[in-house]
């Protein structure tokens, strides 16, 4: 169904029950966090360059119709084909229409989160094109017919053995490989030749520049460049959030980009496109999909400032115990639990509640996005709009009538003490009680606080009256 909501919390329970993907999973993307750390504290401007990273993105956003048509301008004046795409149903067609007028059948690509979130590729297949990944993590997860499960590195999930048994499927080799260099070198081979013989190329665009009309694609395997430069036609997709109004803004951002996603200094590989080859095609597809809805929403547009680094997904305790996957969505983790909502309330109206609201995610985002702020705000939202599962909502709902009268929620408290101490533990956890499948319920304490309280102020005319 469409609209069925996302199981998250049944998503994260299996991946739990995994110990060795899960320990993996933890410990890299902590790792991750950690060497990005490091880098922080080798600049001392960092904290500066995230404020001044915001203000820019801001600013952009602010006067985003004037910085995309002045982006189209220059484009075009560099011989670039600029498209305009209302939605994911209309970047699909515009794709096809360009890769049919040539009898392109073949089309290579590197990393696009707006491929993915628009759904390009069964589209392409259904009329006879065929798309192949380039980066080694989405095509890990092309093979094996599964999202992305982080932004930046999508098969971070799965551990060696897994890719060997994904590569032996669809290329023949040695599902036992244990070499990760192996199994990097059975890509090599296997892509190579798809690579030199397709018809087309395609990337994303990190960064898009309006005063010149360019975009960057940052990368570290140099897939994106062969996508591009080796068939004769090229076509970006870019979200319309992508822009920046100078070159010099530019430099902010490759200084954060990849110290916040890896914990490296800098991409491997960080390409300016400026038009197309001698003899080739550029075109480069500016997708709104429910930006400028987005846009709109007074608690929600700053999101739009996400420049795709997955800092906030390495950090998130949530995202690392439980898996990208478990998300249902293209994006996930704390920016993917505020992003995917405006795409379909009701189908991810589970996410927003898959976090502690500890703030980590906003203190490591190199654009100062309020996350964990706009969690809260989601699930506001999400109430307001009876978007709330029956069982939650009604739970809630008995939970604000307890807590709204004094008297009874003191004896809620001191029989739930009693029970704490004297039930037996098949019936303290149990199905009623999902909170306690992971954790252990805390000891019965002899006096509670406001029973302390009454007991030893009462003698000093301060005795609880009652409220």
């Amino acid at each position: 169904m469409k609209d069925k909501r996302i199981d998250h919390a049944g998503a994260a329970a299996a991946f739990i029950a995994d110990a060795p993907h899960l320990a993996f999973h933890d410990e890299r993307l902590w790792d991750m966090r950690q060497k990005r750390d490091a880098q922080m504290h080798l600049l001392p401007e960092w904290q500066e360059l995230r404020t001044l990273a915001s203000q820019i993105k801001e600013h952009t956003l602010a006067n985003l119709p004037d910085y995309l048509e002045q982006f189209e301008r220059n484009a075009t004046r560099n011989g670039i084909h600029v498209h305009w795409a209302r939605d994911g149903a209309e970047h699909n067609r515009i794709v096809a229409e360009i890769l049919q007028a040539r009898g392109a059948t073949t089309l290579i690509k590197s990393k696009s989160m707006v491929t993915e979130e628009c759904d390009m590729r069964p589209y392409l297949a259904a009329r006879g094109i065929t798309v192949t990944e380039t980066d080694l993590g989405e095509r890990i997860q092309q093979l094996d017919d599964q999202l992305p499960s982080h932004i930046v590195v999508p098969a971070v999930h799965k551990l060696t053995g897994d890719v060997a048994r994904v590569f032996a499927t669809h290329y023949g080799t040695d599902p036992n490989a244990d070499d990760p260099r192996q199994l990097a070198e059975a890509q090599r081979q296997a892509a190579r030749p798809v690579i030199l013989h397709a018809d087309a190329g395609m990337t994303g665009a990190n960064f898009a520049v309006a005063e010149t009309g360019t975009f960057v694609v940052c990368t570290n395997e140099g897939n994106a460049d062969l996508s591009a430069t080796v068939p004769g036609v090229h076509i970006a997709t870019l979200g319309i959030e992508r822009l920046v109004p100078r070159m010099s803004d530019l430099g902010v951002f490759v200084r954060m980009l990849s110290r916040s996603a890896l914990g490296s200094p800098i991409t491997q590989y960080t390409t300016h496109f400026r038009g197309p080859q001698d003899g080739g095609e550029m075109h480069v597809i500016l997708v709104d999909n429910g930006r400028s809805a987005r846009l709109g929403m007074a608690d929600f547009w700053t999101s739009l400032k996400c420049i795709r680094c997955g800092a906030c997904m390495n950090t998130c305790p949530v995202y690392r115990r439980s898996g990208g996957l478990s998300y249902g969505a293209v994006y996930s983790g704390p920016i993917g639990a505020i992003i995917d909502p405006t795409f379909n309330e009701r189908k991810y109206s589970t996410l927003p509640f898959a976090s502690t609201l500890n703030g980590s995610c906003t203190n490591v985002c190199p654009v100062r996005i309020d996350i964990h702020d706009q969690l809260y705000k989601w699930r506001r939202v999400l109430v307001d709009h009876h978007q709330m599962p029956f069982v939650k909502r009604e739970i809630m709902h008995m939970a604000g009538k307890l807590m709204g009268q004094p008297r009874l929620y003191r004896a809620a408290i001191a029989g739930a003490e009693t029970a704490l101490g004297t039930l037996p533990r098949f019936a303290l956890y149990s199905w009623l009680n999902p909170w306690g499948k992971q954790r252990e319920l805390p000891h019965p304490v002899e006096e509670t606080f406001h029973a302390w309280y009454r007991r030893t102020r009462s003698g000093n005319g301060t005795a609880d009256t009652g409220r």
